[in-house]
């Protein structure tokens, strides 16, 4: 094949654009608002031309790059996240037409916007989907709608994302490829991050230094590693599972929770001990001080978990390094949908089964991953 060239949309740190140049991309352009994120970007992407504000006072100077093979992006899912007011009107909830427009200007074989999960599953989003797929269906565009985990494509972290992902002027009879080959055994925590050594070593040196007490009036669940044992919503994690969902809140009281005794020394976890005797009525916060080897996940740690290779430098203050860790899509998953992209460009037939299904403006692909 040719060269394949791709623009990056709502680029952040460049996430997305480290999956896509593994899955062989070349990227000639990104878009980002975040002055840090935008250093961070230039720092690890100098080849790649990046417009630096608003994506609706770009639109101009992407239209620069039409006819490129994909535009690809994640606009901001505040709006959307469960973890936040999910709020339909947010003006950041409009960026995702934004993402339409940069297609409609572009003309892109192939088209992949990111989200969180809710944007896809909730039915207050219902008018938002429809008036996606009506705009991307008027551009010529088919479209598949796509959660996926990125615990299943070689991440230590459970985290679902929606992937639309639409195609034109393709070989006719060619289906987007199932991701089915691009899946991975899924890697644990201490897989990622146990080499590292322990918080504050040379190897590990960027700590995060909130300070962690237990809660007063804890809400238990069947797992120790869910529910809310500690102040803040920063949780535990099992170093022989995977992270829960990484936030952009981290870097305080949110940042995940480490057992460094059961992470290096695999001694039993304090955490689970805890956690056992709460549910037995047998301890309770008053009195209790969290041991010094419970400690906050470092940058370094969340880079890792995210995907991010060992040498990718950061730019800003701790804070905004850690929330652009947090809002990246993971490496992995990322090329894991590039490379099924790759395979789309190139004619390849993937070996899923399709659903096609009525909406009421138009049809729409579903991958039945």
């Amino acid at each position: 094949m040719n060269e394949l060239t791709a623009v990056s949309l709502f680029s952040g740190a460049g996430g997305m654009d480290v999956g896509f140049e593994r899955a062989g991309f070349t990227i000639l352009a990104g878009n980002e608002l975040d002055t840090y994120a935008c250093k961070t970007y230039r720092l690890n992407h100098p080849k790649s031309k990046l417009h630096e504000g608003d994506i609706n006072e770009h639109m101009d100077r992407l239209a620069a790059y039409r006819n490129v093979d994909v535009v690809f992006g994640g606009p901001p899912c505040q709006g959307f996240s469960v973890a936040g007011k999910m709020n339909p009107n947010d003006p950041r909830s409009k960026l995702v037409f934004s993402f339409a427009k940069v297609v409609a200007a572009l003309r892109p074989r192939v088209f992949v916007m990111e989200n969180v999960k809710a944007l896809a599953s909730l039915e207050k989003f219902q008018k938002i989907r429809e008036e996606l797929f009506r705009q991307f269906s008027e551009l010529g565009y088919s479209v598949s709608m796509n959660i996926l985990n990125a615990k299943d494509y070689g991440s230590a972290q459970n985290r679902e994302r929606v992937f639309f992902v639409g195609s034109r002027d393709v070989k006719q009879g060619t289906k987007l490829s199932t991701l089915l080959p691009y899946k991975q055994k899924a890697l644990s925590v201490r897989d990622i991050i146990q080499h590292l050594g322990a918080a504050g070593s040379e190897t590990n040196p960027r700590i995060c230094k909130a300070k962690i007490t237990l809660a007063a009036r804890p809400i238990l669940r069947k797992s120790p590693y869910a529910g809310m044992l500690f102040n803040g919503q920063g949780r535990p994690l099992n170093p022989d599972g995977w992270s829960s969902t990484l936030p952009a809140s981290m870097g305080g009281n949110r940042t995940p929770i480490i057992d460094e005794h059961h992470l290096y020394d695999y001694k039993e976890s304090w955490v689970e001990q805890h956690h056992a005797s709460l549910m037995k009525g047998q301890s309770s916060a008053l009195g209790l001080v969290v041991p010094g080897h419970l400690r906050r996940l470092t940058i370094d740690e969340a880079a890792l978990l995210q995907g991010f290779p060992a040498d990718y430098q950061f730019a800003g203050p701790q804070s905004k390094v850690y929330c652009q860790i947090g809002n990246a899509v993971p490496c992995t998953l990322a090329e894991a949908v590039a490379s099924a992209v790759r395979d789309l460009l190139a004619g390849k037939d993937g070996a899923g089964a399709y659903n096609m299904t009525n909406t009421k403006r138009g049809q729409t692909l579903e991958l039945l991953l």
